[in-house]
């Protein structure tokens, strides 16, 4: 687990209590490794850190000894301190950058790119570059320059993203983003490669998301979830003996946390190379040819790009459409696909 993320989860169960309650199968276990198996939170050298720092209690008594050898009957409390604000810094990042003016920017956001600082991510950050680049711009958000996020992609998704200068403008894009394009002209479509053959050519999902009980790395399909809803288009069919990969356009009807992902995984479609969301497709890709498994392999991230966003500019009324290429490891990928789909393996 990247140490990153161990953070980020520390932030989400900051000021809420986490209780382990002892029974006879952990009895004898050291303090760090069973509180770290119980609940699959953080990593285990994360939570060393936190018992060290005295955020760990046994029975109301604080325990900062990670090798303490836990009693039946005993009861843990991990209570992490709230993390720190971060403090976004300017950083001299190259930017992709498709539009700008005194209201807002549109970027290309790279693959590895961390969309705001935290805990685990204080620096090299889109956040840490627009405020370099922007500079005297930044009109301000809340009082103080610095950009307005109005929303995000996760950190190995590349494409486009709009962030605003002004107040007015981050008020006027979050009230789109709020409406996910329902009354307006906001639009959002991804292109992403996922395993496996559609049975229809269209279709979409509409099932409500949440965090996963078992592992709160990952969201998942509950009944109690938020809304969730994803259209999607096949664009393109590829295969051969023993595989198949399909090109698609989702297109967000709501804005969830790994909604493309998860809704994918979820009708049986996960997307080539999310080892979140696909590890049980891992062995498709020995049956991949060897040069597209060598593609494939090398990913390294989710096969998913934002390739296009509309929004109605915030100060003029005009309505913008702003496109981005697949980046050189995904374009790769579709050019491996389109030479077997040419030579008839399909």
């Amino acid at each position: 687990m990247a140490e990153d993320t161990d953070f980020e989860l520390i932030d989400d169960l900051a000021g809420e209590p986490v209780e382990v309650a002892v029974d006879e199968t952990m009895a004898g276990g050291r303090l760090d490794a069973v509180l770290a198996k119980a609940h699959d939170v953080v990593s285990r050298s994360r939570i060393k850190d936190l018992i060290l720092s005295g955020a760990v209690s046994i029975d109301g008594k604080p325990v900062a000894q990670p090798n303490y050898r836990l009693k039946a009957g005993e009861t843990i409390v991990l209570l992490a301190p709230p993390p720190e604000d971060p403090d976004p810094q300017p950083e001299d990042i190259s930017l992709d950058i498709l539009f700008e003016d005194e209201h807002l920017i549109v970027v290309n956001k790279p693959v590895g790119m961390v969309v705001h600082p935290a805990p685990g991510s204080p620096s090299g950050t889109l956040v840490n570059a627009l405020i370099f680049h922007c500079g005297e711009s930044l009109k301000g958000i809340g009082g103080v320059k610095r950009p307005g996020i109005v929303h995000r992609l996760d950190k190995d998704t590349s494409g486009v993203m709009v962030a605003a200068k002004t107040e007015q403008a981050h008020r006027h894009l979050s009230e789109q983003f709020a409406d996910h394009g329902r009354t307006g002209p906001l639009h959002r479509a991804y292109i992403a490669f996922a395993w496996g053959a559609t049975q229809s050519g269209m279709g979409t999902v509409d099932a409500p998301l949440g965090r996963d009980p078992g592992n709160r790395l990952k969201q998942t399909v509950l009944k109690s979830g938020r809304e969730a809803i994803t259209h999607y288009a096949v664009e393109a069919r590829y295969g051969g003996e023993g595989w198949d990969i399909t090109r698609i356009q989702c297109q967000l009807e709501t804005g969830r946390t790994h909604q493309i992902r998860v809704h994918m995984a979820h009708i049986g479609h996960p997307l080539v190379a999310d080892q979140l969301y696909a590890p049980g497709f891992a062995t498709k890709v020995n049956k991949l040819p060897e040069e597209l498994a060598d593609i494939v392999r090398g990913l390294g991230r989710q096969a998913l790009h934002a390739a296009e966003l509309g929004f109605e500019h915030p100060a003029t009324g005009e309505e913008m459409m702003f496109e981005a290429d697949l980046p050189d490891d995904l374009q790769e990928l579709q050019d491996v696909l389109d030479e077997y789909d040419r030579a008839g393996a399909c």
